[in-house]
C-alpha cells in the first residue's frame, strides 16, 4: 500500500519512511545475532550439526533479505520517488527472486554437504558418493536459474520464448549426445544397483576379468592379471553377466577334478585325498581354516573313475594358490601309495584269422 495514502504530510512521510528501514535493519541484525547464538548453542555434537549448518546457511541471506524489503519499502514511502515506484516494485521483486534464489541454493548446499560428510561414509554403495555431487552441482544451476527466469518475468520480459529455445537446445543436445547419456545413464544403474565395487575382482560373460579400479559415469575401468587397463563404456557393463569373485563374500570354493584307475582302492583314495587336503588347509594361509575338505567320487570314466576334492580359499588369488599346491601335492602323494592315474587307454582285440582289428576303443583323462 503506498504510505501517501496513510498521510499527505511530507514530513511525516519521511518519518515513517525512516522507521520502516529502521524497523527492518534492527530484524535483520536480530535475525542475524540469534542464528549466531543459537548455532553457538548447537555446538559440534553429531545430533546438532545439521541443525547447526542449516542455521549457517540462513544466517546471511535472511537478515540481506530483511534489510532489502526495508529499504525498498523505506524508498517507496518518501515523496520525492512517487513517479517511479512502479520501477521500485519491479526492482524489488527481480532482486527478492535473485536473493530467495541464493538462500535455496545455499541451502541445496548445506544439505548436500551434511550429507557427504555424515552419512555417505557410512554406506556401502558409491552411488551417493558419485551422484550427489552431481546433483548438487544440477540443483544449485536449477536455483539460479529460476531465479533468473523469474527476474525476467519480473521486467516483463516474456520468458516463454526462453524455455522454448532451451527445449529445442536440449532435444539437440541429447540427440548428439545420446552414445555419452547412454552411458551415463547406465553408470547411474551400475553405480546404484551395487553389485560389485572399487577393489572387487570381476568377470565379464565373455569378456576381460579383472580387479575394478575405477566406476565412473561415462566408463568402468579394470585392472587385468597382465596389469593392463581395460575400461568397459557402461553401456555394455549394464548389458552384460558379470561374476563378482568377492561377492557375496571374499572366500571361494575351489573344486579340482580328477580320476584314478579301476584297479585302485577307492576307499585308500578317499582317505589319502581328504589327508592332503586337511593337510594343505593346516599349512597354507590362503585356506579358509573353518571349513573341512571334502571328497566324493562322481563318474565311472572310459579310463579311471573320477572324484573331486573341495576346499575353500580365502579369496580369489587363494584359491589359484590353493588350487596349484592342491594339484602338486595329489600327485606327489598318489605316486607315493602307488595310487594309478591312467593315462588315455586303447584297447585292441586280435581276430586270429586276419589282422588286428580294433573292435573298441576308448579314451578318458
Amino acid at each position: 500500500m503506498p504510505f501517501d495514502t496513510l498521510t499527505d504530510d511530507p514530513v511525516l512521510q519521511r518519518i515513517i519512511a525512516a522507521a520502516v528501514l529502521g524497523g527492518f535493519v534492527v530484524a535483520g541484525i536480530l535475525l542475524r545475532l540469534a542464528t549466531s547464538l543459537a548455532a553457538r548453542r548447537l555446538g559440534g555434537s553429531r545430533g546438532h550439526i545439521a541443525g547447526k549448518m542449516a542455521l549457517g546457511a540462513v544466517r546471511n541471506t535472511g537478515p540481506l533479505l530483511l534489510v532489502t524489503l526495508g529499504i525498498f519499502l523505506g524508498v517507496s514511502a518518501l515523496p520525492e520517488v512517487e513517479p517511479w515506484r512502479d520501477q521500485i516494485s519491479i526492482a524489488w521483486r527481480v532482486v527478492a527472486s535473485l536473493q530467495i534464489a541464493h538462500g535455496a541454493a545455499s541451502a541445496i548446499r548445506v544439505v548436500f554437504t551434511w550429507y557427504a560428510q555424515y552419512v555417505a561414509p557410512r554406506t556401502e554403495s558409491q552411488f551417493d558418493d558419485k551422484m550427489f555431487p552431481l546433483l548438487r552441482r544440477f540443483l544449485v544451476v536449477s536455483s539460479y536459474l529460476l531465479g533468473g527466469l523469474v527476474a525476467l518475468q519480473s521486467l516483463g520480459i516474456s520468458i516463454s520464448p526462453v524455455l522454448g529455445g532451451l527445449g529445442i537446445s536440449g532435444l539437440a543436445v541429447a540427440l548428439a549426445l545420446q552414445p555419452t547419456l547412454a552411458n551415463f545413464f547406465a553408470g547411474t544403474y551400475v553405480l546404484s544397483d551395487g553389485g560389485f565395487a572399487v577393489g572387487d575382482y570381476i568377470e565379464l560373460q565373455g569378456g576381460p576379468a579383472g580387479y575394478v579400479i575405477e566406476v565412473g559415469w561415462r566408463s568402468t575401468k579394470m585392472r587385468t592379471w597382465l596389469n593392463n587397463l581395460v575400461v568397459i563404456p557402461n553401456s555394455v557393463m549394464a548389458d552384460s553377466i558379470v561374476t563378482n569373485y568377492n561377492g557375496p563374500v571374499k572366500a571361494m570354493n575351489i573344486m579340482i577334478t580328477s580320476g584314478v584307475s579301476y584297479d585302485s582302492d577307492l576307499q585308500r583314495v578317499e582317505d589319502v585325498s581328504l589327508e592332503v587336503g586337511r593337510k594343505l588347509i593346516e599349512d597354507s594361509s590362503d585356506a579358509i581354516k573353518t571349513t573341512d575338505a571334502f571328497f566324493g567320487f562322481d563318474s565311472f570314466g572310459d579310463s579311471n573313475i573320477g572324484f573331486w576334492v573341495f576346499l575353500q580359499a580365502r579369496d580369489r588369488w587363494g584359491s589359484f594358490v590353493l588350487t596349484n599346491e592342491l594339484i602338486k601335492r595329489l600327485q606327489s602323494r598318489f605316486r607315493d601309495e602307488g595310487i594309478e592315474i591312467n593315462y588315455p587307454v586303447r584297447k585292441l582285440v586280435y581276430d586270429a584269422s586276419g589282422p588286428p582289428v580294433p573292435v573298441a576303443a576308448v579314451s578318458g583323462a
